[in-house]
């Protein structure tokens, strides 16, 4: 008689084999876990999201039949089965989201209502219709790659995106309208392929597994893993949670009937052996209706340099992991290999699944010498443009360090750092703009000016963008480097005009800043390091942004060591790294080993070295 099982993805399993009393056991142990971990939330708090989504759905639907009334006003059917229809993506749709998670949301609609219909009436309508103070924090950003509007609804995060389906003009009844039909593709431009993705994709992951209670779990563990050793982001250049879902549902397709606890520990075993660049795929790739670009690096070149190609499941099929550079990779690849060496532990009876969920030493052991990319806006408003543009394209000086012989791993940290200061003088924002942090504040931004009235609602506009450099590292222990990047956005290219931007006083007030950690890892005899080359083209790159205002924004990159790092960097119980010829004192305040020994000079004014070693000088140079 045939074998009647489903073969699941592109190749036979590895093994069919049913869960042992011990791996059901460990999969029990590893659920304990991670609720002791916090990382899933009360049913109350998922009623309360179920909740937002009804009413998310409700306003759609009005939103619908309001253009529908506006466009045909004597179409009594039409307007009367006017529907949109609400879809989720990411962690929520995924079933993986825990406290504190944002839920990506999908609003769909009729081919004769446009992204304008949705952005000229959604956040208005948000505010209409939903509870006094319910929403908050409301930002319409309409130029970005993939518009969105982003708000809180009763304290949970939402990022809500727009997608017509031009090929229907009255949509089923609610339930009923399935995305992963590549027909619905038809007659859509970029952007709404785009927004159309997420969902796609997700839906076919969640097809594409076995049993999606498994995959669940072992994509919680593998999320709160990644997320604690600081491997999670796609825009700095890690996988972000897309990417380590297609990895760990690969491995359950390839063990259609093994617990959690057995995912997991093959994922490691699995991954870290993956012989890149073969991609991890979950199906086969699949024609489509539409006449665009899917990855091939038979075909296109491009695709030929990705380096480790996690290819999106729903057509048409991208990579995901094009972000990904050879110094995360390395990263990726260790992390991995520990996770390996934990979990085979774990099984042995030897560890506990707590050691696997251990956090990163990124800022306590892991690295002597940091770049400190610090992006500084004089508002609020400015700032969320240019630190989010900063943040963006923190890859590109990655990948440009990479390229220095002297350089073995250029780190970015997964995350940036926010900080507000508080300042009187000239003098002090430049302190401040160079990475003091002696004038920081806890202040909140209650005297942050308002931003414009539109449709009546108070929307606070963003305007995507894409960042600037400068350093140099030379014989000596290190200076700074200081990289000012100046750039004005064109009014004509934007629906936000420079003027609504609130502009704060150059001096005597609030400043913002985002600190985004570089670690590196120097070469096997490196005795000097020059980085002003690489520098130098990231701040050229930076001042090609039309985007850019010298008035609200300044960029520098500055030479931080270890001993060096902020006291916020650090959670409570880490050790900072002291100087050399420090240690502890009894009451934690490190002392002197040897008192007669020079005290230690303030960074930026380090004296030569006794014996050559790598340092790192950086001079100031202002963005002309």
């Amino acid at each position: 008689m045939a074998n009647s099982e489903p073969t699941w993805g592109i190749t036979p399993p590895i093994s069919s084999a049913l869960p042992t009393p011990a791996e059901t056991k460990s999969t029990h142990l590893l659920l304990e876990e991670l609720r002791l971990q916090n990382t899933f939330e009360s049913s109350a708090e998922t009623k309360k999201r179920e909740r937002v989504l009804v009413d998310l759905q409700r306003i759609a639907d009005e939103f619908v039949k309001r253009v529908a009334k506006e466009k045909e006003p004597q179409n009594e059917v039409l307007i009367r089965d006017a529907r949109g229809e609400v879809f989720t993506y990411g962690s929520y749709c995924l079933g993986v989201y825990g406290p504190g998670s944002d839920i990506d949301t999908l609003v769909t609609a009729p081919r004769y209502v446009t992204r304008d219909d949705y952005f000229q009436h959604f956040p208005s309508m948000l505010q209409e219709m939903c509870p006094e103070g319910a929403v908050t924090d409301l930002t319409a950003v309409e130029d970005a790659f993939v518009p969105i509007i982003k708000f809180e609804y009763w304290g949970i995060s939402i990022d809500l995106i727009f997608s017509r389906i031009a090929t229907l003009k009255q949509f089923p009844p609610h339930g009923q309208l399935n995305l992963t039909n590549n027909e619905y593709l038809r007659g859509l431009d970029d952007r709404e392929l785009r927004s159309l993705n997420g969902t796609r994709v997700t839906k076919e992951i969640l097809n594409l597994v076995p049993e999606q209670s498994t995959f669940r779990l072992a994509l919680r563990a593998i999320k709160l893993w990644a997320q604690r050793r600081a491997i999670y982001a796609n825009i700095i250049g890690f996988p972000g949670g897309v990417v380590w879902a297609m990895m760990v549902a690969r491995v359950c397709q390839l063990y259609p009937k093994a617990a959690s606890a057995t995912i997991v520990s093959k994922f490691f075993q699995i991954m870290k052996v993956w012989q890149w660049p073969i991609p991890v795929q979950l199906k086969a790739m699949e024609e489509g209706p539409l006449n665009v670009r899917v990855w091939n690096p038979r075909i296109y070149k491009a695709d030929s340099y990705h380096l480790m190609p996690v290819i999106t499941p729903a057509y048409p099929q991208m990579c995901a992991t094009f972000n990904i550079t050879h110094s995360t990779m390395a990263i990726i690849q260790r992390e991995l290999e520990r996770g390996a060496d934990l979990t085979d532990k774990i099984r042995a009876g030897k560890l506990a699944w707590k050691d696997l969920f251990v956090k990163h030493t990124f800022f306590t052991t892991d690295h002597k010498y940091y770049l400190a990319v610090v992006a500084t806006s004089t508002s609020k408003e400015a700032h969320k443009i240019w630190s989010g543009f900063v943040e963006s394209k923190v890859r590109v000086l990655v990948g440009n360090l990479e390229q220095v012989h002297s350089v073995a791993i250029a780190r970015p940290f997964n995350k940036g750092y926010e900080r507000r200061h508080r300042v009187k003088n000239d003098k002090e924002t430049q302190e401040v703009q160079n990475g003091s942090l002696t004038y920081l504040t806890q202040d909140n931004d209650e005297d942050e000016p308002k931003v414009k009235q539109q449709n009546g609602v108070q929307v606070k506009i963003e305007i995507k963008a894409e960042p600037d450099p400068e350093a140099k590292i030379v014989n000596g222990e290190a200076s700074s480097l200081d990289v000012k990047s100046d750039v004005k956005p064109d009014p004509e290219d934007q629906k936000v005009k420079i003027e609504d931007v609130p502009v704060a006083p150059s001096a005597g007030t609030k400043i913002y800043t985002t600190t985004h950690y570089v670690g590196l890892e120097l070469a096997e005899g490196a005795k000097s390091l020059d980085l002003s080359y690489q520098v130098n083209a990231f701040k050229a790159m930076c001042s090609q942004w039309d985007k850019y205002d010298a008035g609200l924004n300044y960029l520098s990159i500055q030479h931080v060591k270890n001993t060096s790092l902020p006291d916020d960097v650090f959670e409570p119980g880490e050790a900072k790294p002291l100087r050399p010829g420090k240690r502890p004192a009894a009451n934690g305040i490190p002392s002197a080993v040897n008192p007669r020994k020079r005290p230690a000079p303030s960074e930026g004014n380090l004296p030569p070295a006794k014996r050559p070693h790598p340092s790192l000088q950086t001079p100031t140079a202002a963005a002309g």
